[in-house]
């Protein structure tokens, strides 16, 4: 049977990734279709001189091109598959894509979490598909789960582990005691992390994936700058040891919950969970999402988030399903976003949100330091549960913890504020949700 033709635009990591699901695969693919999926057209700027080893393994009629236009306007490619992220040029590739006509598979969160509702909107007009399942944890099929596996349901909840440098570097310096910096090159020499790695320590990468997952799971539209996001920069060796105390971990969580029937809470930000929940047992460059619905309760999918091979598995299987829209003549019948349209929505303050409190202090050790502190906490009404303090010399930078009893996270962040100008700190506290009811299990 006549083949189905894809143009695949940018061969990084992910484009080299699906590259070689495409061709090592492609007996599997074409048994699962009943016809092949074939690359006809690729482009990157680099193609020309030193292609990835699956783009050169290729055979010598498939087109290369450093212009991303001569795949878009070649009248066989079917499907443009495009992977070179960013929000400019990607932008103008998947709206030159669904001009021409053409399906869209993208790995782009950002863009997508930007701007991927009025892109949808264009495809749905020209009767095209546009296909994101790479974009939110490449090993996990969470956008499929969330769009058909448990559509029926109504999720009232999600909590996860959305980027796996983050996890990775908690992990390794929860592991081996080990600094934020030291565990952040590794991190960068291994390939995990940028060498500008902001986008993942500064919570932003993950702040585009769960606006994504929003929009799948409440039907919302969130833009990625009205969620609350804080990084783990300011994470340290000792609030592992001092979490170890309070039979805690510390990970980066993404969270999204439904507040009665007028409203969302969505943060990004590192936080305390029980040791005994399934997310504290994320390892490594792992992720990981917990969902609770109203009637099928609580679900949770796990897989490895990043990489050549696990995006490279999700973007083969978006090129999978535009290929059987397209034979079956259904191609841009199914939201990527599950949901026809998308409500506009912003989410309400993260201030509004209750939890039990982790503060931890550096100080220049003095007499009166706990009780100036504990007089600004019932100032604020705010009541205090533990005061927690391992063995130390460095009087001059002496870390001790207080934790809080559940207090709304506006009163807590007004009281840090006013905490902040006492002379015997030597940094500001750092302030932890400490996060409870996530489920138990190894």
């Amino acid at each position: 049977m006549t083949a189905v033709n894809v143009g695949i635009i940018g061969l990084g990591n992910v484009g080299g990734g699906t590259l070689e699901i495409l061709t090592g695969n492609a007996a599997a693919i074409e048994a699962r279709l009943g016809f092949p999926l074939r690359v006809r057209a690729i482009s990157s700027r680099s193609v020309l001189q030193a292609p990835p080893a699956a783009a050169a393994a290729l055979p010598a009629d498939v087109r290369r091109s450093t212009d991303w236009r001569d795949v878009v306007d070649d009248p066989e490619i079917q499907i443009v598959a495009e992977l070179i992220g960013g929000t400019s040029v990607a932008a103008e590739v998947i709206e030159a894509a669904i001009a021409a006509g053409k399906s869209v598979v993208t790995a782009n969160k950002e863009l997508m979490a930007q701007r991927g509702a009025e892109l949808w909107a264009a495809a749905a007009r020209a009767g095209v598909s546009l296909a994101m399942e790479a974009t939110v944890a490449g090993g996990i099929p969470i956008h499929a789960v969330l769009r058909e596996g448990i559509a029926g349901d109504r999720v009232q909840s999600m909590v996860g582990i959305l980027n796996g440098t983050c996890n990775y570097i908690l992990t390794e310096m929860e592991r081996r005691g080990d600094s934020f910096e030291t565990v952040l090159a590794e991190a960068q020499a291994l390939g995990y992390a940028e060498a500008d790695p902001s986008a993942d320590v500064d919570g932003l990468d993950a702040r585009s994936k769960l606006a994504l997952l929003a929009a799948l799971a409440f039907g919302t539209r969130i833009r990625p700058a009205e969620i609350h996001v804080e990084g783990i920069r300011r994470v340290r060796s000792v609030d592992f040891s001092y979490a170890r105390r309070l039979g805690q971990t510390v990970r980066l969580i993404g969270s999204a919950e439904r507040v009665g029937d007028d409203g969302l809470l969505l943060s990004v930000q590192p936080a305390l969970i029980p040791e005994g929940a399934i997310l504290a047992h994320v390892q490594g460059a792992y992720n990981a999402v917990w969902v609770r619905g109203a009637w099928g309760q609580d679900t949770f999918y796990y897989g490895r988030g990043a990489g050549p091979a696990p995006t490279g598995v999700a973007v083969v299987s978006d090129l999978i399903r535009a290929a059987r829209e397209l034979r079956a003549g259904a191609a841009g019948a199914l939201s990527p976003f599950a949901h026809t349209t998308l409500a506009e929505e912003s989410p309400r303050s993260i201030r509004e949100r209750i939890r039990p409190w982790y503060l931890r202090f550096r100080v220049r050790d003095q007499p009166g330091i706990i009780a100036a502190l504990a007089a600004i906490l019932a100032q604020s009404g705010i009541g205090i549960d533990a005061v927690l303090q391992l063995p130390g010399e460095e009087k001059a930078d002496l870390p001790f913890v207080i934790t809080l009893e559940p207090t709304a996270t506006g009163v807590v962040q007004d009281a840090v504020a006013t905490m902040g100008r006492l002379d015997f700190l030597v940094d500001e506290p750092l302030v932890l949700p400490m996060e409870a009811g996530l489920g138990t299990g190894a």
